[in-house]
């Protein structure tokens, strides 16, 4: 039996995809001087990518109090929400703000009637691991114990790209094990995550270019030790840490993302085939010769939407049912 890991229509794009790629990675500031200290560089890539994002007027930022302390959110409710999803955004753990998917979340509640709850948490080099986890996880035990109040249903979602994608398999590992609410999400988004912070052979560029992607090794490498300074690769083997590592055991459906030119292939790759060892349901869409941030390419974009609208109506109306 031969497997494909993507389908003819996407094989048929592949030069489309190529000259879309060079494209997407060219118009993308990379932000990092490269010289100063962690929180200098980092300060620097925060203002580069806050002057890209395109917000949206929907949009509220509010706080609300937890038994931790306050917790600040950006939200998108529609009237009649049909479900609520925690959604973590990326940026390397070092970057980036919920305002990054705006557009994104706009179209998910206005199609999905969908509520968007997507964190604030705290970022490295400042607060290192575990503030952003912590910061993830009293946002999600907040949503299991005020959704229904606060928005008129339970039905969970859970999802983020990138970063935010390794923070919410990190969440939902963390429901499980201390407050045995992981069953409470009825699907997770997770959209080329970095899963294994020992790093996997894309991660270090073996058998490619090391160009070609918004990612390179050398960024990779920076991010994990500002995330985790001093740590040894032993030490970020920590299924606390990397979730490739973990019992994944009882965590709700999945839909993983990820291009084949993203220096965090192999991380989605592998994390979702364990994801089924471990009796879970996943789907896996794969994107020839695309990069980083492979929803930014239109021809991307136009296969992926309606595949995430149908995965999150069939989470939603499965749990619904249950």
């Amino acid at each position: 039996m031969l497997l494909a890991l993507w389908d003819d229509e996407m094989d048929d794009a592949r030069e489309k995809l190529k000259v879309e790629t060079e494209e997407f990675v060219s118009r993308i500031p990379a932000g990092d001087p490269g010289v100063g200290t962690p929180q200098q560089r980092a300060a620097s890539m925060r203002r580069t990518e806050a002057a890209m994002v395109v917000r949206s007027d929907k949009a509220v930022d509010r706080v609300v109090e937890s038994a931790g302390g306050p917790i600040r959110f950006r939200e998108f409710r529609p009237e009649h929400p049909a479900g609520v999803m925690l959604h973590i955004h990326g940026g390397g753990w070092a970057t980036g703000e919920p305002a990054l998917t705006d557009l994104l979340h706009e179209a998910l509640c206005r199609h999905l009637d969908l509520a968007i709850v997507s964190v604030y948490y705290r970022l490295a080099p400042e607060d290192p691991f575990p503030a952003g986890p912590d910061d993830c996880e009293a946002a999600a035990v907040w949503l299991v114990e005020n959704a229904a109040h606060e928005y008129g249903t339970d039905r969970l979602l859970i999802g983020g790209e990138s970063a935010g994608a390794h923070l919410s398999a990190l969440t939902l590992l963390r429901l499980r094990d201390r407050h045995a609410a992981a069953h409470r999400f009825s699907g997770a988004n997770l959209v080329f995550g970095a899963y294994d912070f020992s790093g996997t052979p894309s991660t270090r560029a073996a058998g490619r270019s090391d160009t070609g992607d918004l990612l390179d090794a050398g960024r990779i490498s920076t991010m994990a030790e500002w995330f985790t300074p001093g740590w040894s690769s032993d030490e970020r083997r920590s299924p606390e840490l990397s979730p490739l590592y973990a019992d994944l055991r009882g965590l709700p459906p999945a839909l993983f993302t990820v291009g084949t030119a993203d220096h965090l292939v192999d991380d989605t790759l592998f994390f979702s085939e364990r994801w089924l060892l471990a009796g879970n349901q996943a789907e896996l869409l794969v994107y020839p010769e695309a990069p980083h941030g492979c929803i930014g390419l239109p021809t991307v974009l136009s296969h992926w939407w309606p595949r995430l609208e149908a995965f999150l109506r069939r989470c939603l109306s499965e749990q619904n049912a249950a």
